[in-house]
């Protein structure tokens, strides 16, 4: 397996194309806190992920309130669903509407704390970026809502 060996970038070498010629099993990498903190390769690599992925949702759950509100909204959905007398593709599509909320839940608390941490001075393009991801989330909640109204109304008939 080749070796491969960072290389510091420098605001010379912004241009540069992603491998250096003269050394060409070097990759243009970020030297940080995090290229050093997440395990290099294999098993290693996907524990760590694991463990940032659960510091996220710790995170999110903690210190966000938008976050609990939808996680609770879809924990009661999911049992719901398992009562209902839906078939099966129509629970598929409902589970995974719930779950894209989440998701959408999760980057929109992401871009939020981004944005906080680069200034908490109002901007106009932070107040940009923190409504966009309110918007998606919205969208995706009033997907939630028309595929669960839907459904309901499809077992009614």
């Amino acid at each position: 397996m080749n070796q491969v060996n960072p290389i510091h970038i420098n605001n010379d070498q912004t241009n540069s194309h992603s491998k250096n010629p003269e050394m060409p099993n070097a990759f243009i990498v970020a030297d940080n806190f995090a290229s050093h903190a997440k395990g290099k390769k294999g098993l290693a690599r996907i524990v760590n992920a694991a463990g940032y992925s659960l510091d996220g949702f710790k995170a999110a759950y903690k210190f966000e309130a938008a976050f609990r509100q939808v996680l609770w909204l879809n924990l009661i959905l999911f049992t719901v669903i398992i009562f209902m007398p839906f078939g099966v593709s129509i629970k598929m599509m409902l589970v995974i509407a719930s779950f894209l909320s989440l998701i959408v839940e999760l980057i929109n608390t992401g871009i939020e704390a981004s944005v906080d941490h680069t200034s908490t001075a109002k901007h106009p393009l932070a107040k940009i970026a923190k409504d966009v991801g309110s918007a998606a989330q919205f969208l995706a909640l009033l997907l939630l809502f028309v595929l669960w109204s839907m459904a309901l109304m499809s077992a009614v008939l």
